[in-house]
């Protein structure tokens, strides 16, 4: 991948003679492993209500991070001021922290090896830095979303948003590895809202956020002007919609959509520290425990999920994880069946059989990530995705095969259980499938199942045309909290036999 380059205002700090000082004084004080992280986190946000802009924010995350294993246990600590003698005395820190938790650690930690990659340089694939657009250049356009949207005769208010993000990290360890990465993110989006006779009710962009720079909004990769021209109709026609009878319906669900149904039934759920159960924060563990491993029929035999830091625009796509490890691609279900795991270092070496590296040891999947200088790596999701069928259909072909169902676009609530089992979600739009046409909206739905019946009801994905990346920005685990990016790929997929409930009834018991 490649970018405009390194930012210079980054390549001039002083990171890699605090990353010399501190790898050194942690060579001298004997550790057996020592990794140095330096990162620059700019963050910047617009908001804009009925034309006007609400607020405009900087933000900027400075400091570097010094890990280490010294007496089988490990120790951390970071600092803020760039200086070589900073740089040495949070790695004394971080020595120390390690001899406390030594006379509580039962059982040595140990992590996978990884090949040494000296001095390399990786940069995500943008064109144009969002964060180099003049502000009033951006918020001119988020104000004339703003306006367009409140033409529509049912829109009584209307909002937009722009999230950029650029990041900068290098790391460097006792092993010889160094890696200096750029990437830059955004997420634009836009809601309307209106009320109807007895509801009031909003219809949002369905754009996802990509790993991609101001381009976005301007090279046609995404077309804002016709959806902002439907969005409007199509809150109407949604404030005027029946409400769902509850049941038993097929369903045709967009990749706009599914992505969030993915995240947390399969990404979540098969991050490998939840399987084990050394990871139970925000909704719990995971019921594809690693006994299951190779017999679990996550779904039907049309099921098939990768883990992916590779593919272009991902919001989990990086060259080098935060452990030094290169990024892979790999399955996680295959054929319906679960086969694999998202992992750090750490769990590599625990199952090395899940990514048994060239000398038959474990390797990590390069799944470790922080996203903070002040926060310890964890493992983290990977761009988890479903794949399409190399032939399979279109969105009308699969919409074409259901006499009676529901096809569904975007997303909106959710709801699921410790276990990542059993979950509810709603959408943006529900539209009545009769005999293979689609005949206008219905409101008030939910879709529930438990993962493996759900899964297991897909009867076909579709082609490579209709697959997106779609994703968040916004996924949160551990204690203290982290939030990373992640993007979940999908087709437009059919589900046969799905329970709806009625979300007004459901509300009133």
């Amino acid at each position: 991948m490649s970018g405009p380059g390194l930012d210079p205002t980054f390549s001039s700090l002083p990171y890699r003679s605090l990353g010399d000082a501190a790898l050194q004084r942690a060579r001298e004080l004997g550790v057996s492993h020592a990794d140095f992280r330096f990162e620059r986190v700019r963050y910047q946000r617009l908001g804009v209500r009925d034309g006007v802009l609400q607020g405009a924010s900087d933000t900027e995350d400075l400091g570097f991070a010094v890990r280490v294993i010294h007496h089988g246990s490990w120790g951390f600590a970071s600092g803020v001021f760039l200086t070589t003698d900073e740089a040495v005395r949070v790695t004394e820190s971080a020595v120390a922290v390690a001899l406390v938790a030594a006379e509580m650690t039962s059982t040595p930690i140990e992590i996978a090896p990884e090949p040494v990659h000296d001095d390399v340089t990786w940069v995500s694939s943008y064109d144009v830095n969002p964060l180099e657009v003049p502000v009033a250049e951006k918020a001119a356009v988020l104000i004339d979303w703003t306006d367009r949207l409140r033409t529509g005769a049912a829109v009584d208010h209307a909002s937009a948003y722009l999230l950029q993000v650029q990041e900068n990290k290098y790391y460097a360890d006792l092993a010889g590895t160094r890696t200096t990465q750029q990437r830059v993110r955004l997420q634009p989006g836009f809601e309307a809202m209106g009320a109807g006779a007895d509801t009031f009710d909003s219809m949002a962009s369905i754009a996802p956020p990509v790993g991609r720079g101001w381009e976005y909004l301007t090279d046609g990769s995404w077309d804002w002007d016709d959806e902002i021209d439907q969005v409007p109709e199509l809150l109407a026609e949604k404030l005027k919609a029946p409400s769902i009878e509850a049941g038993s319906y097929d369903l045709v669900i967009h990749p706009s959509n599914l992505w969030l149904t993915i995240h947390e039934s399969i990404g979540h759920a098969t991050e490998l520290d939840r399987a084990l159960g050394y990871e139970a924060n925000y909704a719990g563990t995971s019921f594809a425990t690693y006994d299951k491993l190779g017999t679990l029929q996550y779904g039907s035999g049309v099921m098939n999920v990768t883990g992916d830091r590779t593919v272009e625009h991902g919001l989990a796509t990086i060259g080098y994880d935060d452990e030094g490890v290169e990024t892979q691609s790999w399955d996680i279900v295959r054929d319906g069946v679960l086969v694999g795991y998202q992992l750090d270092r750490p769990m590599a070496h625990m199952k090395p059989e899940l990514n048994p590296g060239p000398d038959g040891r474990g390797r990590s999947n390069g799944c470790a990530y922080a996203d903070s200088p002040g926060h310890i790596p964890i493992q983290r999701m990977a761009n988890v995705s479903l794949q399409p069928a190399p032939d399979g259909p279109s969105t009308e072909e699969l919409i074409g095969r259901v006499e009676r169902g529901l096809y569904i676009v975007g997303d909106k609530s959710w709801s699921i259980d410790m276990q990542r089992f059993n979950f509810q979600f709603t959408g943006q739009r529900f539209y009545t499938i009769t005999d293979g046409e689609l005949v206008g909206q219905v409101r008030d739905v939910a879709y529930q199942a438990t993962t493996t019946e759900f899964w297991g009801s897909m009867e076909a994905v579709g082609g490579p045309e209709t697959w997106v990346l779609g994703g968040a920005f916004n996924c949160g685990k551990a204690q203290p909290g982290q939030v990373a990016s992640v993007s979940h790929g999908c087709p437009t997929s059919l589900f046969r036999g799905v329970n709806i409930l009625n979300t007004n009834d459901e509300a009133g018991k």
